[in-house]
């Protein structure tokens, strides 16, 4: 059975950003409106399948990839939490301050 999934409120405005970053560089939604889909299809799976991302060096967060992009998350017994979406092409020290925020549960 498939866990309900929560957005924190850092991981919606990464979402958007990402998109809009796109739309406005390539001028067209096309490639936005794909990446869009595949970060749903990759949180579906998180909702059904929440063992499947890559652990981190934070025991309960893990990461799942889509494309350049990790969706980083946290599980309990009933819901899957996504916590940031990172584009790995980033500095890896802005990282683990946006992993010590909580979602409001």
């Amino acid at each position: 059975m498939a866990k309900e999934v929560i957005w924190s409120e850092q991981a919606v405005n990464d979402r958007k950003n990402i998109l809009v970053y796109w739309i406005v560089r390539n001028q067209s939604k096309l490639y936005s409106i794909k990446l869009d889909g595949l970060f749903k299809e990759a949180v579906d799976i998180l909702a059904e399948y929440p063992f499947i991302g890559k652990p981190t060096t934070v025991k309960s967060i893990r990461a799942k990839r889509v494309r350049d992009y990790f969706i980083f998350y946290e599980e309990t017994e009933t819901k899957v939490h996504i916590l940031t979406i990172w584009d790995t092409r980033q500095n890896p020290i802005h990282l683990s301050k946006r992993l010590k925020k909580k979602p409001k549960k």
